[in-house]
């Protein structure tokens, strides 16, 4: 599992530095930021945003955090949690490729609809706390390296001036070093938490178990309670699905289950603890966890009443382990034991 989701998560590792580096404060608060009048819009905004993004539920986390930290509130932040995991061009594809048409667009519009309901009810009932700003953004610098920036006084027509090259580089560099160091400390231990318990219950729980309980509601809150702990992508839970349809659960039922294993896996449940508070997980589990019901009833109910059917193919998703994902592993461990290394050093 570590091995599966290494590439994913240095991709947003560096999404986020660049986020972090690169977009103004400014933009990234005046889309996803703001309260009560621009609450609506900037949770709508997040949720848009996110739908298309092919982050999985392990890249979406420093995505986020960079996302937060840069001045988004924290229903935007959950907004985007919720529809980035959940949908992407990448499962919209293999939805369609396995499922059908149908369940290709009932998907992308339940996750949108989900993150905007789990969005609006932290905006609404949560306590927004303002961001604190990282200290290698905040401070004033011409080019983002305290090694090689003066005082403010020295702001001057010198020769030593930094050349656009010098610039670039420094900029890379901080890019990297927020996204591969700071953003990495800050996430590390729930990560590897996350995975263990995933690991766990992916061991010990048989997969025929949740397909044993048919179709209907019951169904539909066996596929909660067995996708909160779980680790897995929205592209990977497609086939997941569709083998839990074959063996006798509804289309409503399946699709709770894409919508609430990608958004609502242990380390991301971590994450939003650390990150927005545990007033703000408690909502967002109550408001996913409803809104991917009333999906799943809604999925059920036209599916019946249109007589709509369902062409499934029971395709594969790939193990994942060729060689970038085992030279992703072996990069993000050193990085893990580097930081590791720093932490009892000092």
């Amino acid at each position: 599992m570590f091995t599966e989701t290494a590439p994913y998560l240095l991709l947003g590792m560096l999404i986020a530095g660049m986020i972090h580096q690169w977009l103004p404060n400014e933009l990234i608060v005046n889309t996803l930021g703001g309260k009560q009048s621009s609450s609506i819009r900037s949770v709508v905004t997040a949720a848009l945003i996110g739908a298309p993004l092919p982050l999985c539920s392990c890249s979406v986390i420093p995505v986020a955090m960079g996302i937060r930290r840069s001045g988004a509130t924290k229903a935007s932040t959950a907004s985007f949690l919720v529809s980035t995991p959940e949908t992407g061009v990448d499962s919209i594809g293999i939805t369609y490729a396995l499922m059908g048409l149908p369940m290709a667009i009932a998907r992308p519009i339940a996750a949108i609809v989900s993150a905007i309901i789990t969005g609006m009810t932290i905006a609404i009932w949560g306590k927004e706390e303002p961001v604190k700003p990282d200290k290698e953004k905040a401070t004033s610098s011409c080019c983002h390296a305290k090694s090689t920036c003066g005082s403010a006084s020295s702001e001057t027509t010198d020769a030593k001036q930094d050349t656009p090259k010098q610039h670039w580089l420094a900029s890379v560099k901080a890019v990297l070093s927020y996204g591969f160091d700071k953003l990495l400390v800050d996430f590390m231990k729930w990560l590897l938490v996350g995975l263990f318990f995933a690991a766990i219950v992916l061991t010990y729980v048989p997969s025929n178990w949740m397909a044993s309980y048919g179709s209907g509601p019951l169904a539909m809150l066996v596929m909660v309670v067995i996708s909160i702990p779980m680790y897995i992508c929205a592209t990977a839970s497609t086939p997941v699905a569709v083998g839990l349809m074959l063996a006798g659960i509804s289309p409503g039922a399946a699709l709770v289950f894409m919508l609430t294993g990608p958004a609502t896996n242990i380390a991301t449940l971590m994450i939003i603890k650390h990150e927005l508070g545990v007033r703000e997980l408690l909502l967002y589990l109550f408001a996913l966890i409803s809104s991917a019901l009333l999906a799943g009833w809604i999925v059920d109910a036209i599916f019946t009443h249109y007589d709509i059917s369902m062409h499934l193919v029971h395709g594969s998703h790939d193990d994942m382990l060729g060689t970038i994902h085992q030279l992703s592993a072996f990069v993000l461990f050193g990085l893990m034991v580097w930081q590791g290394i720093k932490k009892l050093h000092k």
